[in-house]
């Protein structure tokens, strides 16, 4: 039996114990994703994807929106969701990568982001949209 805080060798165990365990910003995205209240889109949350766990999927537009905490921005995290992402890329997912202050504060345009992907009719290619606060950066 694996101690509490260990990650388990089952991917479903583990996407049960994140589901659990949310972040505020988890909880408050997923807030406007589930139910299919964001245009009819199906989202799933902590979902495995492979041998990873995805934040929120949507499986029907092979979508992936991943929240990131302050770990993800030291040199090490960043290396490691550039990989995770590429893998993820490479069966055939858009990943799509907000930070937990981007949805805590720009919720509404976090979601229009998400929306805006799943809308366009040109979802074969990775969108080049900047998050909400690069765009705010931007002239």
């Amino acid at each position: 039996m694996n101690a509490p805080n260990r990650p388990s060798q089952d991917p479903k165990i583990n996407a049960r114990r994140l589901r659990s365990a949310a972040t505020d910003a988890e909880r408050s995205l997923w807030s406007c994703l589930r139910d299919r209240r964001l245009d009819g889109h199906k989202f799933r949350r902590q979902h495995p994807v492979n041998r990873y766990i995805a934040d929120f999927v949507c499986l029907e537009a092979r979508l992936i929106v991943e929240l990131d905490g302050g770990q993800h921005f030291d040199p090490a995290g960043a290396a490691a969701d550039a990989a995770r992402t590429a893998k993820m890329e490479a069966l055939g997912f858009h990943v799509m990568r907000f930070s937990n202050l981007e949805v805590l504060h720009q919720r509404e345009a976090v979601v229009s982001v998400i929306l805006g992907w799943l809308t366009s009719g040109d979802r074969g290619r990775p969108s080049p949209q900047p998050s909400p606060a690069e765009r705010e950066r931007e002239p």
